[in-house]
């Protein structure tokens, strides 16, 4: 069961002479030295496991003909980029694969209609109850796997690729790393090791889910290997202009309207966040719904609200036709927005997060605010300018 070891099947697309030899050009430490300080040692110590994760996991793909490919419920760029990226890669290698995502139905936000590899998408209902190896992308817990949640955990191994530092650390082989910006580092990672070589269509999907998972390559994560990587994506020919203006400058004339109504009910609410100030605001799913839009469509109506220099916190509360309430929330620097949101039985990243309610939109506030009260600042953002590291 996914939970439990497993052990790796005796067919294999990519032998153990050719994993152990990726293995050994890698840079950096493969086990501590008695000459190590505690500390190196701790360290190395911490790199050696990743690598025996890291073993694992392409000892697993390389035993496994078919693989299925999940990731989280209401799937981003870094969500559905990394796991198309991976599928075109292993298809590429001969595995018969499937990527799905636990949603019914499923929506594929029109900003993403682009990426390359949607032919490998197939409903969640067409994976199998008890897979023989899944591959969930950039599900900070298991109950972001939604509808496939059961499936990843009847299979006989899970392996989680992630970065979000919320991640309690579920499945058979966890590859979880809170320093990459995006789950498509790792993706890319994995690809390196599986010696699978960049094309267009891979590179687009990975641009976008780094690019994505870093505001454009503006957030703190954001970091020289970041931008290499970049580079690398766009060496293929990938036209990351056009990609750009889907993900960030094209919507509907229904969102226009849709955001004009949220703007209108924005508060600000100085006192809050310890002083540092919240602004938050709600979309009805009246509203959605007049206009022809989708939850979806307004994932971004976060980076808008965010904009006032007065709140270091912004909160926006999108309501599905249940009545279910998706919180959006994200921090300049001085409040640790994950921990806020974990509060709430969500999680995510420091400076951005979020969180699912069913309750009525005040009572959803109290309880934010709640929250924030109860978080200590974030480490040291405060008083950190444009310029600072």
């Amino acid at each position: 069961m996914a939970g439990e070891p497993a052990e790796s099947g005796t067919a294999r697309a990519v032998s153990t002479v050719e994993v152990e030899t990726a293995l050994a050009v890698l840079p950096g430490p493969r086990s501590a030295s008695s000459s190590e300080s505690g500390a190196e040692a701790d360290a190395a110590g911490g790199a050696g496991r990743f690598e025996e994760e890291w073993r694992r996991a392409l000892e697993l793909i390389a035993g496994s003909d078919e693989i299925d490919l999940v990731c989280h419920i209401c799937p981003d760029g870094d969500a559905l980029g990394s796991a198309l990226a991976a599928g075109l890669a292993l298809r590429g290698l001969g595995k018969r694969v499937r990527v799905s995502f636990g949603d019914d139905p499923q929506v594929i936000p029109e900003s993403l209609s682009f990426l390359p590899g949607q032919e490998l998408i197939v409903p969640a209902a067409a994976v199998p109850a008890a897979p023989a190896l899944v591959l969930a992308f950039d599900a900070a817990s298991e109950e972001r796997l939604g509808l496939l949640r059961a499936n990843a955990f009847a299979a006989d191994a899970l392996v989680v690729f992630d970065h979000h530092a919320s991640n309690p650390g579920f499945g058979t082989v966890r590859l979880i790393d809170p320093a990459a910006p995006a789950t498509a580092v790792l993706v890319d990672e994995l690809l390196r090791r599986l010696r699978v070589p960049l094309d267009q269509s891979i590179a687009a999907c990975l641009y976008t889910g780094i690019a994505t998972d870093t505001g454009s390559f503006k957030y703190r994560a954001t970091t020289p290997a970041t931008h290499e990587m970049a580079g690398r994506m766009l060496a293929t020919g990938i036209r990351q202009d056009l990609i750009s203006r889907q993900l960030w400058d094209t919507t509907s004339f229904g969102y226009l309207k849709v955001l004009a109504g949220a703007l209108e009910r924005a508060a600000f609410e100085p006192e809050e966040a310890g002083g540092h100030g919240l602004v938050w605001t709600w979309v009805p799913y009246q509203d959605l719904a007049l206009f022809g839009v989708t939850v979806e469509e307004i994932e971004g109506l976060i980076d808008v609200l965010r904009k006032p220099a007065e709140a270091d916190v912004a909160l926006v509360l999108k309501q599905d036709p249940d009545g279910t309430l998706r919180g959006s929330c994200r921090s300049r620097g001085a409040v640790d927005v994950a921990a806020v949101c974990a509060r709430l039985g969500g999680g995510g990243h420091v400076y951005a997060a979020g969180f699912s309610a069913r309750e009525a939109v005040e009572a959803v506030v109290e309880r934010f605010r709640a929250a924030l009260a109860g978080v200590a600042a974030a480490p040291g953002a405060d008083s950190e300018g444009p310029g600072a590291r």
